[in-house]
């Protein structure tokens, strides 16, 4: 392993799983190995992690060779009833927007190829259309 998962003491505001759903989003065809050092976990942690994002329906992988490719389902509800109506597109839009610095994550391409084509837009104009205030002039 590349670097090993330093501690953490008291709380973030991105959980774990949040984390891992945004690096499999970002490469489909990421290593749990890798995903473990970018989220600095045990690869045991995104191993139980993976497992459950697809018992929730918000990931699935499919075997190709020795590796794994893994699709997002960028429509599948937030779990936390104070997040709805949001969708795991919506969590991964934010999280693509503010990680610039990663080379092609918010290109519309990369958004294409994990499923996420249209979801950012369809945020941004449901963002500026509530910026608006409601008709009767």
């Amino acid at each position: 392993m590349d670097r090993a998962p330093q501690p953490h003491a008291g709380w973030t505001f991105l959980t774990n799983h949040s984390r891992v759903l945004a690096a499999i989003a970002e490469d489909h065809t990421v290593r749990i190995r890798d995903v473990a050092v970018r989220c600095q976990l045990t690869e045991r942690a995104v191993q139980k992690i993976i497992v459950d994002l697809e018992e929730g329906g918000y990931l699935t992988h499919v075997r190709e060779g020795r590796s794994n490719v893994y699709r997002v389902a960028p429509g599948t509800m937030l779990r936390h009833p104070s997040d709805a109506p949001a969708a795991v597109a919506d969590l991964l839009a934010i999280l693509i927007r503010h990680d610039s610095t990663r080379s092609m994550a918010s290109t519309p391409e990369a958004h294409e190829a994990h499923g996420l084509d249209g979801y950012s837009h369809e945020i941004h104009r449901r963002t500026v259309d509530s910026d608006q205030p409601s008709g009767g002039g």
